[in-house]
């Protein structure tokens, strides 16, 4: 009788009912999330900001891969700022509690110069932005690949009406002189900050909180709508030297960088 009962059980182990059949669901499940589970906290954050960049930047180059290789027929420039800000707002969304989600070396240095980064993970958060950054620009290449090839009729160029390498990166406008385009990177990337370190900031008048994130992607898209005009508004250095990079090696070529 005890083998005939322990028989029905195994057999029966995914009704709910069954204690046997619950007990080794919860045991499996335990397990797993401890093989899973990533004990070092270096480690956990570093994943934490390639995912967050991930996320943000494949919303960001895929509103203007829509805005572009689609002869802007299934996009503009305020879907564009809008995919930008609201990739903000979800990477930070992903992330955010686990890395603190910076997502940009500029705010990573910030960090650092207010004392509240370890000056021995900036190089590490750079980098990991970068790879985050530069692994978005694949998965985009990717899901638009047959697109850009469309719009770009066979070959990938940098300027010119059938250009997609700004789906990527960001090119400043054949007027803006390199200084004008720095001073407009400083400018754009010092109110990012300066806001971003005020909502932060417990003495200040804060954001209400859980809804941080949403703040700071409003934030973004006003200075998109307000300084997009001359260099793209990359305000970022991950942001545009992990696509840069890739574009370099997926067939753009050294064009990009000049």
């Amino acid at each position: 009788m005890r083998h005939l009962h322990h028989s029905r059980c195994c057999h029966c182990c995914h009704c709910c009912r069954c204690p046997l059949g619950t007990m080794g669901t919860t045991s499996f499940l335990t397990r797993a999330q401890s093989l899973l589970r990533i004990r070092n906290q270096l480690v956990r954050e570093c994943l934490g900001e390639v995912l967050s960049t991930f996320v943000m930047m494949t919303i960001t180059l895929s509103s203007a891969a829509q805005k572009i290789a689609f002869f802007g027929t299934k996009g503009n420039i305020m879907t564009s700022n809008l995919g930008g800000a609201l990739g903000v707002m979800a990477g930070i969304y992903t992330a955010g509690g686990i890395s603190g989600a910076h997502m940009n070396p500029a705010f990573s240095l910030a960090m650092c110069l207010t004392e509240q980064f370890p000056w021995w993970k900036f190089p590490i958060f750079v980098v990991v932005q970068i790879l985050g950054s530069f692994i978005s620009a694949g998965a985009v290449y990717i899901l638009y690949y047959d697109a850009i090839w469309h719009h770009s009729n066979g070959t990938l160029t940098v300027s010119g009406p059938q250009e997609t390498a700004s789906i990527f990166a960001t090119y400043p406008a054949d007027f803006v002189s390199i200084a004008n385009g720095f001073l407009d990177q400083v400018i754009g990337t010092g109110v990012l900050i300066i806001v971003v370190m005020g909502i932060m900031d417990a003495r200040n008048k804060p954001a209400p909180k859980g809804l941080e994130p949403v703040v700071v992607a409003l934030l973004v898209l006003s200075i998109e709508c307000s300084m997009g005009a001359n260099c793209g508004c990359p305000l970022n250095p991950a942001r545009d030297i992990g696509p840069r990079l890739f574009t370099y090696l997926a067939g753009w070529g050294p064009e990009v960088f000049r």
